[in-house]
This record gives structure tokens, sequence and C-alpha cells, in this order.
């Protein structure tokens, strides 16, 4: 069964993965054993593929280290929900593959930290607590690029971006 890890609002990327843990500073490329070290030490020896991490307002907030997505994405979250996300953090964690959706503070709310939780990719619907949550699907062409793995993945696969003619 997997489970829900709650964050607040306005989580930026050092909080995810602090500077100091930067693969071109400690040359492990295994960036995922230092998610959120300082901001909340039990998540990386904890997570399991599958869990649901679900964050307040501007989530990756701060730089653009594409690492901190990398670091998310090395933890194979089922997916993420957060009421918003800083620009270039959305983008790099689509780009790597990684299934995000924006929800409301009341949907939000409904999601305990630490209960368990089963996702379906394909309703874009969550079940924990007895509750039925429906999230708001993402756009095709997101849908398309996370179902390929990543971007890099879906060009190599069709030779284009999505939306562009084939």
């Amino acid at each position: 069964m997997s489970r829900i890890w709650k964050f607040g609002d306005d989580i930026d990327t050092d909080q995810i993965v602090p500077g100091r843990y930067a693969p071109y500073m400690t040359g492990d490329s295994q960036v995922s054993k230092y998610a959120f070290v300082e901001h909340r030490p039990d998540f990386a020896p904890n997570v399991k593929p599958g869990d649901v991490i679900v964050t307040g307002k501007n989530f990756g907030c701060g730089s653009s280290r594409e690492y901190a997505a990398v670091a998310l994405r090395q933890c194979s979250p089922a997916c993420i929900i957060a009421g918003s996300y800083a620009r270039i953090f959305f983008r790099n964690c689509i780009n790597l593959g990684i299934r995000l959706y924006e929800a409301p503070d009341d949907v939000r709310a409904q999601l305990e930290d630490g209960a368990e939780v089963i996702y379906n990719p394909e309703t874009d619907q969550l079940v924990s607590n007895g509750k039925v949550i429906n999230l708001k699907p993402m756009p095709e062409f997101v849908h398309q690029i996370v179902a390929e793995g990543g971007i890099l993945e879906y060009v190599r696969k069709h030779g284009r971006f999505p939306g562009e003619e084939a």
C-alpha cells in the first residue's frame, strides 16, 4: 500500500535537496537519498515507489536546480499534488516524466500525512481514508510526455514534440 507524504506551502528546491548535496558537489548521482534531508529527514529513508507527495502552493520555488526534480523522480512517486508549482520546477518535473496535479486547498485538506492511498492514473483518482478524490486531469500533451517517461523518451520514440505534425 502506498502512503501520502504531506508538505506545506513554499517548499523550495533547497528544501527538496540542499545545494551542498548537488551531484556536482558530491559526485553522487543518487540524489534521492538527500531528498528533504533537512526539511523532513524521515522522507528519503522511508519513501517507497508509488507513494504520493502532497504539497501546498508554490512547490519547487527558489532556484532552477534540476537535480531537485531528479531526486523526486528517483523516489518514483505515483504523482505529486500541489496547490501550485514554480514554473521552471514544473517544467523540469514534466520533462522527467513525473505526474503532476494541481488541486485546490479543499482537495488537499482531505489528504492526510501518512495515510494509505490508492492512486489510479487512468481515472486521475485517489482513494484514501474511504474517500474518492477526483483530480483535475493533466493536459493531453503532458499526459503523453509522462506516459513515455519524459520529454527525451517521447522525442526519441516519436521524433517530434507532442502537438507537432507527424
